[in-house]
């Protein structure tokens, strides 16, 4: 019985735990339930005062934008306006042009009608002229012209000597101010070499070695090298004949190593000949590319190079063409940097202007034909070919660059000591010079003097006056400009002098 009443007292205690802990719960609720809904109250607050305030600014925005609005649109209208008016302006202005344009039109047209009218009476009063006149107009023209000349000659010709004299002044002066100091920015020692070259012999027995058995040896070194050996001519001396300086060079390579080495047969002839020509291959190679090299000029061909080398075997008029064409582009360099021209392209086509000689003794043709094709082959600078091409005057030039590189090749031939001729065709120019000079009417004689670098012309004083004098000066030297060959210029220089004599008895 007491342990039903324990349980039961638990079950009571446990029951009034729940309705005491519910009512417990129901009170703590409450009180969260007023904290949550103070709190709401708050929250309910605060959103309309920010509500209020973004209404207050979007109210300010709305307005700041439709004032800027009408603004913008009170702007816009006044540009619509604007460029309403310029539109009017813009198309009279058009209409006034169209107007003008009309009526320089009809007045071009009527300027035509009055030329082609003026043009009709022109004609008519020339035919009517030379119907009164009985000349033609060409005619007239020329009776007019020398009746001017007659009456003012004197005048015309103090002008012209007057002119003349103050341009060439001037322009010699700076001439040779320019060309004296491109010759001395280079110098050139040249050379002088014949047809014939000389091997000096140890003893006069080696000519009995190099005859060889019944000639055996003289005659394979001849026919291996193309050349003359002349063995007779002058004691302990070889002469090697030949046109070609290459052939003559490479015999004379053999023959001093044939000396050297004592065996002089026809196997150890074949042997050092290819030795030779070996050895001048070699030197051709070094003194095309010592040229090129000495200028500056890179990206030649090597076979260009090549040809280049052979330039230094041979010769003309006694200089030898490799160093005159190294001259030549060194004066016509020297003369395109004074005045401003392409120094590149004068250095090149100085270089090259002589290559054609390298193998003209192969091919037929002018040098100067036969070193185009060359530079066209190789696909040089058309500019270059060029300045080359009329460096002897064949083709006029088309360059400043052109007129350098013929001035430098005139004045490296026509130096003293570059150049030397034959006695014969020294003398046939100075004879063909005095001939032409002679065969001028009123000319009473002529004299070819300064080695030819002048000739002194007399004429009749009572057939040429001073005028025709001039005339007649200008005539000779265009006529020996035309008609002879002659290395740098020939001063034509006319003597007029009128002698009167009396006697007094």
């Amino acid at each position: 019985m007491a342990e039903f009443g324990i349980l039961i007292l638990i079950i009571f205690s446990f029951l009034l735990g729940a309705v005491v802990g519910y009512f417990v719960r129901i009170s703590l609720a409450k009180k969260d339930l007023k904290a949550v809904e103070t709190r709401l109250q708050k929250a309910k607050e605060e959103a309309s005062k920010i509500l209020d305030e973004a209404q207050k600014r979007a109210s300010l925005l709305i307005e700041k934008t439709k004032s800027e609005e009408e603004k913008k649109k009170a702007e816009l209208l006044k540009l619509e306006n604007l460029l309403i008016k310029k539109e009017n302006v813009l198309s009279q202005r058009v209409a006034e042009f169209e107007k003008e344009k009309k009526i320089f039109q009809e007045k071009v047209e009527k300027l035509k009608k009055v030329k082609e009218e003026l043009e009709t009476l022109k004609s008519q009063l020339t035919t009517e002229l030379e119907k009164i006149s009985g000349m033609t107009k060409e005619k007239a023209k020329e009776e007019l012209f020398a009746r001017v000349e007659e009456e003012f000659q004197k005048e015309i010709l103090e002008r012209i000597r007057k002119l003349e004299n103050e341009g060439k002044e001037k322009l010699e002066r700076k001439a040779k101010e320019i060309l004296a100091l491109a010759i001395q920015k280079f110098a050139l020692p040249q050379t002088q070499e014949l047809t014939t070259t000389l091997i000096s012999l140890p003893s006069e027995e080696v000519k009995g070695k190099i005859i060889g058995k019944e000639g055996r040896n003289i005659r394979t070194l001849e026919k291996l090298t193309g050349v003359e050996i002349l063995i007779d001519e002058t004691p302990d001396t070889v002469i090697i004949s030949g046109f070609d300086p290459i052939r003559r060079q490479i015999a004379k390579i053999a023959l001093e190593k044939l000396i050297q080495d004592g065996r002089i047969q026809p196997a150890k002839i074949e042997e050092k000949v290819e030795e030779a020509k070996k050895e001048i291959q070699e030197k051709i190679k070094e003194a095309g590319e010592a040229a090129a090299l000495e200028l500056g000029l890179v990206n030649l061909d090597p076979k260009l190079i090549q040809l280049l080398g052979r330039l230094k075997f041979r010769t003309s008029y006694g200089q030898n063409v490799l160093l005159h064409s190294i001259e030549v582009a060194h004066l016509a360099g020297a003369l395109a940097a004074e005045l401003g021209a392409n120094v590149e392209v004068c250095k090149k086509a100085g270089l090259l202007h002589d290559i054609g000689k390298a193998v003209d003794q192969e091919i037929e043709g002018s040098h100067l034909d036969i070193g185009i094709k060359i530079l066209e082959k190789f696909n040089i600078e058309p500019e270059v070919i060029s300045a080359m091409k009329s460096h002897h005057g064949n083709y006029p030039p088309e360059s400043i660059e052109a007129v350098l590189v013929q001035v430098a090749d005139q004045i490296s031939g026509a130096r003293p000591g570059a150049r030397k001729e034959n006695l014969e065709t020294y003398l046939k120019r100075l004879t063909e010079l005095e001939k032409i000079a002679t065969s001028f009417p009123g000319v009473e004689k002529a004299y070819a003097i300064e080695a030819g670098r002048e000739i002194r012309v007399f004429v009749k004083p009572e057939e040429v006056d001073d005028f025709k004098a001039k005339k007649l000066a200008k005539e000779i030297a265009n006529r020996i400009q035309e008609e002879l060959e002659y290395p740098g210029e020939i001063k034509v220089t006319l003597i007029r002098e009128m002698r009167v004599i009396e006697y007094a008895r």
